[in-house]
């Protein structure tokens, strides 16, 4: 999830973050995603187990206008899918970053899966759904992003490339 809020960022892509029950249950966004927020970002605490049925977060990811949309969570079955879920319902192309989401077991994992699936959710991994959001690796944001997806070998191959050039 780290990697995928730096690539974001990188990408200059609008981002809505929500915690849930930061006080109690939940406690509070980790520390090393806060550091990869932009400087500023506003968290959400909401108490709703759906990020879409909390007006303030719907109203903060429809103030994107963005078509498409990325989520990711604590639970890909929950804080990932629900929302993706209603948002594909509500007329958004919802994608779910697999990797950037984890679980609480493995039946859980592939029943979000499944009903992820049977909605037209897309799911992915996190860099291939930023190097699709890059379009070009000769787009000048193209290091960084893949610098920020944490892909040594990504950094490697470029490397090899500069040295070759030289």
């Amino acid at each position: 999830m780290v990697a995928l809020a730096r690539a974001a960022t990188v990408l200059g892509m609008p981002l809505v973050v929500t915690t849930t029950a930061a006080d109690s249950m939940w406690g509070p966004t980790t520390p090393e995603l806060v550091q990869a927020l932009p400087a500023g970002q506003k968290i959400i605490d909401r108490s709703t187990v759906n990020v879409w049925h909390d007006d303030r977060v719907r109203g903060a990811i429809e103030a994107t206008g963005r078509q498409k949309l990325i989520f990711a969570g604590v639970s890909l079955e929950v804080c990932a899918a629900l929302p993706a879920l209603s948002a594909t319902a509500a007329g958004h192309d919802a994608y779910v970053a697999v990797d950037a989401s984890g679980t609480f077991s493995q039946a859980q994992r592939e029943t979000g899966l499944l009903r992820m699936h049977q909605a037209c959710v897309v799911v992915s991994d996190y860099a291939t759904l930023m190097v699709e959001a890059l379009a070009d690796n000769a787009s000048p944001e193209a290091g960084a992003l893949y610098a920020a997806l944490d892909m040594p070998f990504a950094v490697l191959v470029g490397q090899i490339s500069t040295a070759c050039r030289a």
